[in-house]
C-alpha cells in the first residue's frame, strides 16, 4: 500500500504578492483550477492500493487544508499539526509513526504540496517504480531529468543501476553556480533533486534512529502523547519542539547506504520563482504568459498576472508584473529569485503585506477589508453554508451588518432572529453576538465597524465550534 504524505507547511515568499505567509502558494490555483495542494493529492488518482493521504502542516493552515481536502472528496485525510517548524525530517517521522499505529508498514510517498508536475501519467509510473524499490528497503528519491543548467536546484549524482530504472545515489550536491551547473549537464550523470521521497515507514524510522536519535526520540514522544481534535492530530508540543530542525536530505538521505534514485521526466517544477512559472506556462507568439485581464502591446517574454483589475503592458520585455488587490510587483524576470528581498524590506517596515492578503480566510468563510480609516472599517464577509462565527463580543467597536445575499441567523444579546437580503442590524459595543448561515448558499454581508480600536485581537470568544482560543483573530 502507498500512503501519500503531503507536506503543506511551507510559507514561501518567492511568489509574493500572490503567496503570503498566512496563505502561501500551496493553497493557490497557480497551474490549473485546483490549488497546488489539491493537485498534489489528485495526481495520484488511478494508482492501485492507495491509502487516504496524510497531510502535515502547521496550526495556522489547519482549516485551509481541511477545507481544500474536503473540496476534492478527501474526507478521510488525516491532518497532522506540527507544533512548530522543524523541517522535513521530523515532519516525515510524524507521518511514519502515524502510519505504524495500526501495526502496518506501508510505503510512504513524501510529496511537497507546492510543486507542479504537468505529465501526471509519467509521474504515476515513476512512483510505482519507486514503490517497488522501496518495498526492498531502499530510501528512494526522484532525480528530475534536467532541461538546462539550473542554479536554483540541488543536484543528485547518480551511480550504478540496482534494478529496473533505479540507480544508487552517489552524491547529493548543493545548488551550484552557473559554470558548475553547465558541467553537470555536460556530464549527463546529474539530475535535479526533486525533494520527493518514497520509503517504507520502518526503513525511514530505522535510519533516522541511527543517524539522528534526538529527532527520532522527540517525534516518538510527541506522537505517543498526541491529541485528537476534529480532523486533526496534535503531537505533544513540548516533545516535538525538542527535536533538532533538519531536512530529510541532511538527516538521512545524504548519509544512508540505502539511497536510491528513479529518473523523473514529467515536466516538474518546484515553482520557486515567477520565472519558473513563466517557463512552465503556455506563452503567446511574443513569449508572454498572461493571466486575468491583461493587454500586452509591443511587449515580449513577460509574465503578466491580473487578479482584480486591468494590467496593460506597453513596450516592455522580460518583466514580471503581478497585481493583487493590495500590492503590485514589477520585477525583471532574471531577478525573480530575489523577490524575497522585497518581502524582507516590507517586514523591516513592519507592514502586513508579507503575511496577509486583503482577503483573509477563516474556518467559517472569509472577509475582505474594503476600506478603513482611523475610526471605521468596512468588510465584505462571506459565511459558508452551515458555518458559524464564534459567540463573541468586542470591547472597543460596534458593528453594522447589511445582508446582500443569502440568509443569516443573528444572535444579539438575548435575541435570536433572521436577516435576509437587503435587511440590516446593529451590534452595540460590548454585546455578545454570533453570525450563522443556516442556508444552502453563501451568506454575503457588508460589515461596517466603528470605534476607537478596530484590531482583530479585540475579540473575546465565549463559544467556538472550531476549537480556537478565547482571544484571537476572526
Amino acid at each position: 500500500m502507498i500512503l501519500p504524505v503531503i507536506l503543506a507547511g511551507g510559507s514561501g515568499t518567492r511568489l509574493w504578492p500572490l503567496s503570503r505567509a498566512k496563505y502561501p502558494k500551496q493553497f493557490l490555483p497557480l497551474v490549473g483550477e485546483q490549488t497546488l495542494l489539491q493537485k498534489t493529492a489528485t495526481r495520484l488518482d488511478g494508482l492501485l492500493d492507495l491509502a487516504p493521504p496524510v497531510v502535515v502542516c502547521n496550526e495556522e493552515y489547519r482549516f485551509i487544508v481541511a477545507q481544500q481536502m474536503h473540496e476534492i472528496g478527501q474526507t478521510e485525510a488525516r491532518i497532522i499539526l506540527e507544533p512548530g517548524a522543524r523541517n522535513t525530517a521530523p515532519a516525515a517521522a510524524l507521518a511514519a509513526l502515524l502510519a505504524r499505529e495500526t501495526g502496518d508498514d506501508p510505503i510512504l510517498a513524501l510529496l511537497p504540496a507546492d510543486h507542479a508536475i504537468l505529465d501526471e501519467a509519467r509521474f504515476r509510473v515513476a512512483l510505482e517504480q519507486a514503490a517497488g524499490c522501496a518495498a526492498d528497503g531502499e530510501i528512494v528519491t526522484f532525480g528530475v531529468v534536467p532541461t538546462g543548467p539550473e542554479t536554483g536546484y540541488g543536484y543528485i549524482r547518480a551511480g550504478t543501476g540496482i534494478g529496473g530504472k533505479a540507480r544508487r545515489v552517489d552524491e547529493f550536491v548543493e545548488k551550484p553556480d552557473l559554470d558548475t551547473a553547465r558541467r553537470y549537464i555536460a556530464d549527463g550523470g546529474y539530475f535535479w533533486n526533486s525533494g520527493v521521497f518514497v520509503f517504507r515507514a520502518s526503513a525511514y524510522l530505522d535510519e533516522l534512529a541511527g543517524f539522528e536519535p534526538e529527532i527520532h526520540a522527540a517525534c516518538v514522544k510527541a506522537m505517543d502523547d498526541q491529541a485528537r481534535d476534529l480532523d486533526f492530530r496534535r503531537p505533544n508540543g513540548d516533545a516535538f519542539l525538542a527535536s533538532p530542525s533538519k531536512s530529510i536530505d541532511y538527516a538521512v538521505a545524504e548519509r544512508t547506504s540505502r539511497a536510491a534514485m528513479i529518473p523523473l521526466d514529467a515536466n516538474w517544477s518546484d515553482l520557486g520563482s515567477w520565472s519558473s512559472l513563466w517557463e512552465l506556462s503556455a506563452a503567446d507568439a511574443a513569449g508572454n504568459v498572461s493571466h486575468g485581464d491583461v493587454v500586452a502591446v509591443d511587449s515580449e517574454n513577460c509574465y503578466l498576472r491580473a487578479e482584480t483589475r486591468l494590467v496593460a503592458a506597453l513596450g516592455v520585455e522580460n518583466l514580471v508584473v503581478v497585481e493583487t488587490p493590495d500590492a503590485v510587483l514589477v520585477a525583471d524576470k532574471d531577478r525573480a529569485q530575489d523577490v524575497k528581498r522585497v518581502v524582507d524590506a516590507l517586514k523591516a517596515s513592519d507592514r502586513s503585506e508579507p503575511d496577509l492578503h486583503r482577503k483573509v480566510y477563516r474556518p467559517w468563510g472569509s472577509y475582505d477589508s474594503i476600506d478603513a480609516d482611523d475610526r471605521f472599517q468596512v468588510k465584505r464577509i462571506t459565511v459558508r453554508p452551515g458555518a458559524s462565527l464564534s459567540l463573541q463580543m468586542h470591547h472597543h467597536r460596534a458593528e453594522h451588518w447589511i445582508v446582500v445575499a443569502g440568509t443569516g441567523r443573528i444572535t444579539r444579546g438575548d435575541e435570536v432572529f433572521m436577516l435576509s437580503e437587503n435587511q440590516s442590524t446593529y451590534i452595540p459595543l460590548g454585546v455578545k453576538h454570533r453570525l450563522e448561515n443556516p442556508g444552502k448558499v453563501d451568506l454575503e454581508l457588508i460589515e461596517v465597524q466603528s470605534g476607537s480600536y478596530l484590531g482583530e485581537d479585540d475579540i473575546v470568544r465565549f463559544e467556538d465550534v472550531y476549537g480556537r482560543e478565547e482571544k484571537s483573530a476572526g
